[in-house]
């Protein structure tokens, strides 16, 4: 997908205005959807063999709708896929959706919205970002319009509204007023009390060795008698708390290392305020990256260093990799890259929100704040995800009265954090919109980097049902650097629960292969049929593959340089991930 390029920097007048607008409408462009829906109709308006082919659905989808609508009137159960052309939808799934009218009413809604969809496709002329921006705006409208989300269509909320006699809905009355509440006081969601960083996560011991204005390095204390001579050193996204990857002890990858004979050390990101507003990507650079790197080799000298990035994590990895190999630093030993984007020309679902006039919008609010607040950014990701993540929530809270029990992975996503204006407008113009990184033009400190020049080991992980970096997109890099041991790895789950899967999990598969330099590229189609599948979790594929690249086992390196510097602090997990 081409992007257009940066604007010019707006004036202070300009920024007010689009910030005003920001508020009014709830951080979204209405000008990129207008300008959508002008492109498509324009197009469709001149293709009158699109319109003949969208008559002929229309007449075809009522036709059905009226038959099946008379043979579920003559009585009898009649599921409202049976007969459907194309796939069914797993919202009427229920016994409860196969008896009249409901079933009927399930049935249109599957036809409408084959039909709505059919109007937005293939429009000879239409840009494929209005096609799929018009699609993803209809997508929305269909989802909360769906029968499932209402309690007089939905026979399951009715039948349970029966059987309970009304006390699911004072249930989810009481449920609706606690959020309220909450949202109105800004506190966290209900249940994650129950998930106290430094008490329930975040528990695996270490002390904090390093801190700056920016980061924490953490430390974590040795288990086994010897380790790998390597250490490894975590990059998290700051888009969010580090310890998504050390929650509980069952699922915690930080636990699983040192339990394996690693020496990890994890960075923890400062949680920025409107102070932090001037941030940029070179802070994150020097400040996140080399001085991590640089308490590492210190407290581990003469050991190169396993980097492992994940999301936002992973593309500043790439980017100091490429800094380091265009200086002939050789301190890293590999890279290791979770979910993480360095070409941005495919964002997936994301692009919906990164056009100019929407990012025009976003800049205006983040420099009238100084910092993104993450419930904008989550609000993105709720968009993205609308039918799992808004209506059936809603329907389950405050319908049905049932609360979705708390668990570790969904209180760390109440966790948010902030973002400073300057780094997360470098980050949406450059890399997303300019695509500047995968084109070369990335600078660090003046100076540009390429990823070509990067000739490490590389351990690359996609997951397959991810929405914000989508698995092709993530397998770009392979395209990108010059490593001559790449292994690509794409495992079950999504952005989140993808990585975060535990050592052992029965319900997660896994395919792995390693390309050579010499190695012809392989297309992502191309790459699935070669890559054998695994069942269950790819940590332990992941683990064996660092202990091959690492030297012979060694006594633990000392807690620390506390003569050079490196003086323990405070215990794990630290100052900044408490920080609101």
């Amino acid at each position: 997908m081409s992007t257009p390029r940066k604007p010019a920097a707006p004036s202070d007048i300009d920024r007010q205005m689009r910030a005003q607008l920001a508020q009014m409408t709830a951080g979204l462009a209405p000008t990129a959807f207008v300008s959508a829906w002008a492109d498509w109709a324009m197009h469709f308006a001149l293709s009158p063999d699109k319109q003949g082919q969208w008559m002929q659905e229309a007449v075809a989808r009522a036709s059905d709708n009226w038959a099946f609508a008379m043979r579920a009137a003559a009585g009898g159960s009649l599921a409202p896929a049976e007969g459907l052309n194309g796939g069914a939808d797993r919202r009427f799934a229920g016994a409860e959706w196969s008896q009249f009218p409901f079933n009927v009413l399930a049935r249109v809604h599957q036809n409408n919205m084959a039909v709505v969809h059919e109007a937005v496709r293939d429009v000879g002329g239409v840009t494929d970002y209005h096609a799929e921006l018009l699609e993803f705006g209809l997508r929305l409208a269909l989802d909360a319009a769906s029968p499932s989300n209402y309690l007089g269509s939905n026979p399951e909320l009715l039948k349970l509204t029966q059987t309970e006699h009304g006390a699911n809905l004072v249930r989810g009355t009481e449920h609706w007023l606690q959020d309220l509440a909450g949202t109105l006081q800004g506190s966290a969601p209900a249940g994650t009390e129950k998930f106290e960083v430094g008490k329930e996560v975040a528990v695996t011991p270490g002390q904090v060795v390093f801190r700056n204005h920016l980061i924490e390095l953490i430390q974590y204390t040795p288990t086994t008698r010897d380790v790998h001579a390597e250490p490894v050193l975590i990059w998290p996204a700051w888009i969010m708390k580090y310890y998504i990857l050390d929650l509980s002890p069952r699922n915690s990858l930080v636990k699983y290392l040192v339990d394996q004979g690693h020496t990890v050390f994890m960075v923890s990101w400062k949680n920025p305020d409107e102070r932090d507003r001037d941030l940029g990507m070179d802070d994150y650079v020097r400040h996140g990256f080399r001085a991590a790197l640089d308490a590492v080799s210190t407290i581990c000298p003469k050991r190169k260093v396993h980097a492992v990035g994940y999301c936002i994590g992973g593309t500043l990895l790439a980017i100091g990799a490429a800094a380091l190999a265009r200086e002939k630093d050789q301190r890293l030993a590999s890279m290791t890259m979770f979910a993480a984007q360095v070409d941005f020309s495919e964002p997936g679902e994301l692009a919906f929100f990164i056009n100019p006039s929407q990012l025009a919008l976003l800049e205006a609010t983040m420099h009238k704040k100084g910092v993104l607040e993450s419930r904008q950014m989550g609000g993105a990701f709720v968009l993205m995800r609308a039918q799992d993540l808004l209506w059936q929530p809603i329907v389950d809270n405050y319908l049905k009265g049932k609360r979705q029990p708390m668990i570790d992975l969904m209180a760390w996503n109440a966790d948010g954090t902030r973002m400073p204006w300057r780094m997360h407008s470098e980050y949406l113009f450059r890399l997303y919109l300019d695509n500047e990184l995968a084109g070369n033009r990335f600078p660090v400190n003046g100076e540009r980097i390429r990823l070509s020049d990067i000739r490490l080991p590389m351990f690359v992980v996609g997951t397959e049902a991810d929405h914000v970096a989508p698995w092709k997109s993530v397998y770009k890099v392979d395209n990108l650097v010059r490593s001559d041991d790449l292994t690509f790895l794409l495992t079950a789950g999504g952005h989140n629960a993808g990585i975060v899967c535990g050592p052992v999990h029965p319900k997660r598969h896994y395919r792995m292969h390693t390309r050579r330099l010499v190695d012809p590229h392989l297309a992502p189609e191309d790459w699935m049929e070669a890559a054998p599948r695994h069942d269950g979790s790819w940590w332990p594929a992941w683990q064996g593959w660092l202990a091959s690249h690492s030297g012979s086992r060694i006594a633990p390196p000392p807690m620390g340089a506390p003569g050079r510097g490196y003086v323990p602090i405070e215990a794990a997990p630290g100052s900044y991930v408490r920080q609101r």
